[in-house]
């Protein structure tokens, strides 16, 4: 039994062997011209192209949107995706927050009672209400927009990019044994060639069907990052007015 079993291993590994170097010699071939391949319709190439757009620009707009909501790259993944999204309590105050403790602290200090003072105080708790609507508005931009795009790069088009991968070796063995069957010279050579194609074909097939329907999904991709889009923009949208209304009451109070 452990003989059979050792003599098995030894076949595996000579065949996965021989695959590899097939694959080899058949895109350096390529590479020099003096090989066929075979190309996808027009079709899956779109679809191909539309998937590295969309990796491309969802890496780029994650990494923009990062910065917009935490300026500081030295603290950005330290608490990113991990205190702002699991709603853990952070002891760090934001910028507007720091701001208005130390103005709240002065104009104690300098007496509340005073004209200063007293405008200090005030002007301390609105950059206080600031920084409350700015860590609300970082919270919702991070659940409902840069989430979804990270969860799309981490999962789905990860899978995608393993597939394309399995889908170029099984068009390389598919053409390798094209150009096997057309080396052929014997009718034995060109018999097993001729099997070895057909298997080679239909693996080449199935990959390239469990490809294309992942590279369809981007469809309802861009369906659902659209949604979150418009959900970031009402978050910001919702920040902004916030924010002007807070600073429209302060310059009242500080008018009378």
């Amino acid at each position: 039994m452990d003989a059979n079993s050792g003599l098995l291993k030894m076949k595996k590994f000579a065949a996965d062997a021989a695959t590899v170097f097939n694959r080899a010699v058949q895109f350096t071939e390529e590479k020099l011209g003096s090989a066929e391949k075979t190309e996808l319709d027009a079709h899956f190439e779109n679809l191909l192209q539309r998937a590295d757009k969309t990796k491309i620009w969802t890496e780029k707009m994650l990494k923009q949107t990062e910065g917009l909501l935490q300026p500081n790259p030295n603290i950005r993944m330290e608490e990113y995706f991990y205190d702002k999204l699991e709603k853990k309590k952070r002891d760090r105050n934001n910028n507007h927050e720091a701001l208005g403790n130390e103005m709240i602290d002065a104009g104690n200090d300098y007496g509340p009672g005073t004209s200063f003072g007293n405008a200090l105080v005030k002007c301390g708790q609105t950059q206080l209400q600031i920084g409350n609507a700015e860590r609300e508005f970082v919270m919702s931009a991070a659940n409902n927009f840069l989430q979804p795009l990270k969860n799309f790069l981490d999962g789905d088009m990860k899978t995608i990019q393993k597939e394309k991968k399995i889908l170029e070796t099984k068009r390389l063995d598919l053409d390798a044994c094209k150009n096997r069957l057309r080396k052929a010279k014997t009718t034995t050579s060109q018999q097993q060639a001729e099997a070895d194609l057909r298997v080679a074909q239909a693996e080449f097939d199935r990959q390239a069907e469990i490809t294309k329907l992942l590279l369809e999904g981007i469809s309802s991709t861009h369906a659902h990052h659209l949604r979150c889009l418009n959900d970031f923009i009402e978050a910001q949208m919702t920040y902004y007015s916030q924010c002007q209304q807070y600073m429209a009451d302060l310059q009242r109070q500080l008018g009378r």
